[in-house]
């Protein structure tokens, strides 16, 4: 049979195999040129086939419970001899820490962001006079049980912290919240860029530029209690602890996209 074929392939006149491979050109030819004249029925009256484009903003919220606490606890030690100021201070920051983690703090989430010495001055008689030795130690402390933020406030306090600062809520993971709300925005300009289409008589073609911008996540806690604890200790006064509310937080992404014009 294999024979048979090829004696008739070698049999068949040049001119028929030239004929079909001119046929088989053709076909891809005038296909090529029909898809050609549908994409350019897209841009009649346009001069050199110019791509016409529209932007257009669009915005999307996500609202969320925070999950993460971050509070700065210091202590302020002020001694004549600077021994005695790094001391006292270590005692009572080391004390201070060893009581937050047995609180459930991890260690990985307590920092040191700053350990500080200065000499103290007086001016007696026009002159400079030595007063002694300020040392100062902070930590951050990332609380992830909201609910123990109060205790852990006012037990800082009670074991002689005197700085309190830079409460803020956060949420951990964000990223999937953000992926949320980008999808929101992306639709949002999408149905502004359509309508607007509309009313123009046109057609939105693809979608060929794109840029985003995000804000929210973080929440910063303006407090009156925790100074006002602290004073209160050092005077000798019980304070109850602080009930403290993290409240919600919007994750916002604003889009501006832009559509080509058909």
């Amino acid at each position: 049979m294999e024979q048979e074929k090829n004696v008739c392939c070698q049999n068949m006149p040049v001119w028929k195999i030239l004929g079909a491979i001119l046929t088989i050109f053709l076909v891809v030819f005038i296909s090529v040129l029909t898809w050609n004249e549908i994409k350019k029925h897209d841009y009649i009256g346009r001069e050199n086939q110019q791509i016409y484009t529209i932007s257009i903003s669009g915005e999307g919220k996500v609202n969320a419970t925070p999950d993460i606490a971050q509070i700065s606890l210091g202590l302020q030690t002020e001694k004549i001899e600077v021994a005695q100021a790094q001391k006292e201070n270590t005692e009572k920051m080391n004390n201070i820490i060893k009581e937050i983690k047995a609180m459930g703090v991890e260690a990985k989430d307590i920092a040191t962001e700053n350990y500080s010495i200065y000499p103290r001055y007086d001016w007696t008689s026009g002159r400079q006079v030595l007063k002694g030795y300020q040392v100062s130690q902070n930590v951050t402390v990332k609380i992830r049980d909201l609910a123990k933020i109060g205790d852990i406030v006012d037990k800082a306090g009670k074991l002689g912290a005197n700085q309190v600062g830079s409460l803020s809520f956060t949420i951990d993971e964000p990223e999937k919240l953000k992926q949320q709300a980008r999808e929101k925005a992306l639709v949002n300009a999408k149905e502004k860029a359509e309508a607007l289409a509309k009313i123009a008589g046109v057609k939105l073609g693809k979608l060929v530029a794109f840029t985003e911008t995000s804000s929210g996540g973080v929440t910063p806690v303006y407090r009156d209690y925790a100074m006002k604890s602290l004073d209160a200790v050092g005077a000798g006064e019980a304070m109850p602890a602080p009930q403290i509310e993290a409240g919600s937080q919007d994750i916002i992404i604003d889009v501006m996209v832009t559509y080509e014009v058909l």
